[in-house]
């Protein structure tokens, strides 16, 4: 895909198709691009939730399930949403599914003990909504664990996994999966803002303790904190 990144329902409505399209072989795709650190850094996110055994946890975006089984693995009460039905046809988890958006979630207020996402928040229309809407659902105490891909600080490590990234991603996904879907996904890093801005942004939303770790020397990174 090239041309301008799309904006608004558009955007929507792309993503859905592209995670449809690529649903059947993105666990292999992901293991093989990430050379299976991805596996690490979702036990990470899992663990950085600090909550009791039994909690409730929603996992937006879930994806294949990969979150899904670590949380029920840790202990918790894992349920999943992704507004891609592909998806969700071949998820490989014992948790309750559900299609939904994550800027419009499905849950009552304060439901939720603790909610993780992985690699979507340059995924959704609006980041605002959806830090709104993690405020909304996740009860006083709760807390959130978000992971994104991310670009190293260093400018030597960061050089080179732009190359990786913007170059070699695209022909791995084209090999095993679809090419237009992995040319598309490194160029969406450029929706998202800074890291300071996120943090700032999930603040302002009642996460006064968020902060972001970097994962694997910045190629990927966490964002966690505990609803005031």
């Amino acid at each position: 895909m090239s041309g301008p990144l799309p904006r608004g329902e558009d955007k929507a409505r792309t993503v859905r198709v592209l995670f449809d399209t690529i649903a059947p072989r993105y666990d292999l795709v992901n293991r093989v691009m990430t050379l299976g650190m991805d596996v690490g850094w979702r036990r990470r996110t899992v663990r950085e939730l600090h909550l009791p055994s039994g909690s409730m946890v929603f996992d937006l975006a879930c994806g294949t399930g990969d979150l899904c089984r670590e949380l029920d693995r840790a202990g918790y009460r894992a349920v999943g949403l992704d507004f891609a039905l592909g998806m969700l046809r071949e998820a490989r988890t014992d948790a309750p599914l559900v299609q939904a958006d994550a800027l419009r979630l499905p849950f009552r207020d304060a439901s939720a003990d603790g909610i993780t996402c992985g690699f979507a928040l340059r995924n959704v229309v609006s980041l605002p909504e959806l830090f709104a809407e993690l405020a909304r659902v996740v009860r006083p105490g709760g807390s959130v664990a978000l992971l994104d891909a991310s670009r190293p600080d260093n400018r030597v490590l960061r050089a080179g996994h732009a190359l990786y990234f913007e170059k070699v991603v695209p022909l791995i996904g084209g090999a095993l999966s679809d090419r237009a879907a992995y040319r598309y996904l490194p160029r969406s890093m450029a929706y998202l803002p800074s890291p300071a801005d996120m943090v700032g942004m999930l603040r302002a939303v009642g996460f006064p303790s968020i902060r972001r770790l970097q994962l694997s020397g910045g190629i990927a990174q966490l964002f966690v904190g505990t609803r005031a």
